[in-house]
């Protein structure tokens, strides 16, 4: 399998300049399929402004006429592959090797395709980051070394999704909804007619999910 190429740093969107970052708990931001960094990075005024947050460009084009940019081809969503994804998560780490180096605590808030790598990451790196929020996204079947860790450490995360949501499959969901409590400290809701999208009772629990990420490392 072809490798991604890496993810261009001077395309991402920082809340704070390069001076006023360090010491400070970091927050990723990670769009959806055919988005680019702009997309999430309309939330930062909803969220806590304790964080610093980067927006991070994916780094694949989908095919044309298609917008944006994609994590992984959504050709192979149906089979629930989960060597793209893995692919894309190790992008991201490799990233913030650099990125997060200054950072008293990494956590990581995706969209679909995005919040589908923010969980792989967790599950690649489980004591790297201090929590996911999962937005509309799902956990990738198959496992992985650091899954007995993750099944030990049980980190916060946020799921958040709508009953219309009709473009993840059915048979992700019902995974995700088996892996994730057994691998963390789950919290989050299903949100009546909500389609494949983010509200706004959504980003309300989600900043109160943040808040209390922040209180507990005080």
């Amino acid at each position: 399998m072809a490798e991604i190429s890496s993810l261009d740093d001077s395309l991402a969107l920082w809340s704070a300049e390069p001076g006023e970052r360090a010491g400070r708990p970091l927050l990723v931001l990670l769009h959806g399929y055919g988005a680019d960094e702009r997309d999430l990075f309309g939330l930062v005024p909803y969220l806590p402004p304790e964080f610093v947050v980067a927006a991070v460009r994916a780094p694949l084009a989908p095919p044309w006429p298609a917008p944006g940019y994609s994590w992984y081809a959504i050709e192979g969503i149906g089979n629930g592959d989960p060597a793209t994804v893995t692919l894309a998560a190790r992008q991201l780490i490799g990233w913030l090797g650099e990125a997060g180096r200054d950072a008293t605590s990494i956590g990581l808030l995706g969209f679909s395709q995005g919040a589908s790598v923010a969980l792989q990451a967790l599950r690649l790196e489980p004591a790297r980051f201090g929590f996911v929020v999962n937005l509309s996204g799902y956990a990738a079947p198959g496992e992985l070394p650091g899954d007995a860790e993750l099944a030990e450490l049980r980190p916060p995360v946020f799921w958040g999704r709508g009953t219309h949501d009709d473009v993840i499959p059915e048979f992700l969901i019902a995974h995700t909804t088996d892996w994730l409590p057994g691998h963390s400290t789950l919290s989050g809701r299903v949100y009546p007619g909500l389609t494949h999208s983010v509200s706004d009772q959504e980003l309300a629990d989600v900043r109160v999910f943040l808040d209390k990420r922040l209180e507990a490392t005080l």
